[in-house]
């Protein structure tokens, strides 16, 4: 394909179907991680309720981030054989149909059951978006559009764990996830209806899909460093942010605070502040690079970190608005660092970067609990902060491949 065909097919931000497809990709994603993350608020809540430690409780949301990690290692790939748009599509659905099902679950094993399941269908948005957008929007779009789609990530973040603090008190635990259900349908449907079919979508062969070429296509992107720290960079941010606010939750749940479930949901409203960093973080690319941002991202989370040792409740919420800045700052430009850096089969490089990104959700808890458990939450923070120099020292590491790059054209 020559470069004006390509050109051709793909949308300016001025064209008619640009914004229907970033809103549709945008509300997709509100969806998934509205159902993602509903469980969060709750956490306090289910460790009375079902007689567990916090650990355990905590599996409702690690679990269904471990089985989304791996799944998006068969979403990606299959997504290069099957197409982009019904992929995303039905992967959501089943998704929501999931939370249907955890309404009927009468005990804690079934509903881990049902939120491993649920992981699975969740990863088919997020492993395909990015690929779905860099073969649709120009260059330009495409910096606007990852903003939009990282921006509705924390919206759905948000909007989950609202929903489930505010349908936990008010409601019994059955209740809460048919109404979620029931919201979710609400939202889907315009997805549906204005998602465009792809235009940029090169189809793979099924032979393509042999576990020999899939692991081939890993192993490369894993070998390549230019990838591998944004990799890793963006599990680590993970593995203590998202971590951070689980064992927040049993703080505040806790005297002196003794915040109720909906306050506790209140909490990641903090989420916007990152909202807005992400969409920032792609304008700030036409004058920084990546890396430069990406590591500005890892500051912001040691000072936020940092904040939030003060017993002053206020000044605990700014600490988690500095956090959830820097945190997607850096995301936004790792995600889309590794959609722009690879050389092949962007669909599985982006589900290696999310695998690292979910792994890191999901195994972030046993590392700070035995800090929790021995110093409380100076001992959740001090973890954090020794994590996230490592990643500051990655983020410096590849600026310098940045610039070899940079000096090899």
């Amino acid at each position: 394909m020559n470069s004006f065909s390509s050109l051709s097919r793909s949308y300016a931000t001025q064209a008619a179907s640009f914004w229907p497809a970033t809103l549709a990709l945008g509300l997709g994603s509100f969806v998934v991680f509205a159902n993602l993350y509903i469980t969060q608020p709750m956490l306090p809540f289910l460790v009375q309720h079902f007689a567990i430690s916090p650990l355990m409780a905590g599996q409702t949301f690690t679990i269904t981030t471990a089985t989304l990690a791996m799944s998006l290692l068969v979403f990606g790939p299959l997504s290069e054989v099957v197409g982009r748009r019904p992929l995303m599509l039905s992967a959501t659905a089943g998704a929501v149909v999931c939370t249907g099902l955890l309404s009927w679950a009468d005990s804690f094993s079934s509903m881990l059951v049902l939120r491993a399941a649920q992981g699975f269908f969740l990863a088919g948005l997020p492993a395909i978006a990015l690929a779905y957008m860099r073969e649709e929007f120009e260059a330009s779009a495409f910096r606007i559009a990852v903003g939009v789609y990282i921006s509705a990530n924390s919206l759905g973040g948000i909007g989950g764990r609202l929903l489930g603090g505010f349908f936990i008190e008010h409601f019994s635990l059955s209740q809460s996830f048919a109404l979620l259900a029931g919201l979710s349908i609400v939202l889907l449907l315009p997805v549906f209806i204005i998602l465009p079919q792809s235009r940029g979508f090169q189809q793979q062969s099924w032979s393509s899909l042999r576990p020999r070429k899939v692991a081939q296509d890993i192993y490369s992107h894993l070998s390549n460093p230019v990838l591998l720290l944004a990799y890793m960079i963006g599990g680590l941010n993970f593995f203590i942010f998202v971590n951070q606010f689980s064992y927040a939750t049993f703080r505040l749940a806790a005297a002196p605070y003794e915040l109720s479930p909906s306050i506790l949901g209140m909490l990641f409203l903090t989420y916007l502040s990152g909202t807005v960093g992400a969409a920032l973080g792609g304008r700030w690319l036409r004058r920084w690079s990546a890396p430069q941002i990406m590591r500005l991202g890892v500051i912001l989370l040691m000072l936020g970190s940092l904040v939030t040792l003060s017993d002053a409740l206020p000044w605990i919420i700014v600490g988690f608005l500095i956090n959830a800045l820097g945190f997607f700052l850096a995301h936004a430009n790792a995600s889309g660092w590794v959609s722009r850096h690879a050389e092949h089969t962007p669909a599985t490089a982006s589900s290696v970067y999310l695998v690292c990104y979910y792994l890191g959700a999901s195994s972030g808890g046993y590392y700070l609990d035995p800090f929790w458990n021995l110093a409380g939450w100076p001992g959740v923070v001090w973890a954090s902060i020794v994590v996230l120099i490592i990643n500051l020292f990655m983020t410096l590491r590849l600026r310098r491949y940045e610039r070899k790059m940079a000096d090899c054209r």
